[in-house]
């Protein structure tokens, strides 16, 4: 008898290579319906799981809480497991003008201001996709014709440090496209354990907006920020489709 992973609760299934990976459990709902013959698996701390299928290939639906530490503990799990292509879709604040509400922002790679990145490698150490998740993942968004930017994004672990506008404007001027808590995590973590990831954020705060009143607005189901969020989970299940299926 196989035993469960300690956090995720999920045991190996040879069929499941190809994970999807919102941050908040209650968006697994919102995935839910994209996936053919879908059944939750799992629930336990922040980790919420389910699984179905996209166009024949199995997909791992698992929320990962918030922040690196998480996200970093659900890649371990995830790669014991038999996980190898993991897309994150999750939400983002915009550090650029260009980046409005709803739009998408394709991760080319990440600052690691975070803790759990650290905890592996020295900070010289880069925190990049997989590039051929990451052309998958910007051809899905161009089909869709949805709004979308790739570049660099910023991963940090607080919200409410006493210099978020000061240091927003200086990742703004470094060019920096918008700002997360898990993607360094993701792609450092995945790159060490010979998992191939991506990113995909749904801008849900403006540049120089308050966070907090962003974000409410977003889980009160602001339209345009809704939206965004059904394009990066199809965007993302179409580049998992794509890369798993040319194997």
């Amino acid at each position: 008898m196989q035993i469960p992973q300690p956090h995720i609760r999920l045991t190996p299934d040879p069929e499941l290579r190809c994970a999807i990976l919102p941050g908040d459990p209650a968006r697994i709902d919102r995935i839910l319906p994209f996936l053919e013959g879908a059944r939750e698996l799992a629930l336990h701390r922040e980790y919420r799981s389910a699984a179905g299928y996209y166009k024949g290939v199995k997909i791992l639906a698992l929320s990962t809480g918030i922040g690196g530490a998480s996200m970093g503990i659900a890649v371990e799990e995830m790669r014991r497991v038999g996980i190898r292509w993991a897309v994150r879709i999750g939400s983002s604040g915009a550090l650029q003008e260009k980046v409005g509400l709803g739009d998408l922002v394709i991760a080319s790679g990440a600052v690691r201001d975070d803790g759990a990145s650290r905890a592996y490698v020295p900070e010289c150490y880069p925190a990049v996709p997989d590039p051929d998740l990451l052309q998958a993942c910007l051809r899905a968004a161009r089909e869709q014709g949805c709004r979308h930017h790739m570049g660099i994004v910023r991963s940090h672990d607080s919200f409410y440090t006493d210099r978020e506008e000061q240091i927003c404007d200086q990742w703004s001027a470094y060019g920096v496209l918008a700002a997360d808590m898990e993607t360094a995590a993701l792609f450092t973590v995945g790159m060490l354990r010979g998992m191939k990831t991506g990113s995909i954020l749904n801008n849900v705060v403006r540049y120089r907006d308050d966070s907090v009143e962003g974000i409410n607005a977003y889980e009160e189901g602001e339209k345009l920020a809704a939206a965004g969020e059904r394009a990066e989970i199809l965007a993302a299940l179409e580049a998992l489709a794509e890369v798993a299926g040319g194997e």
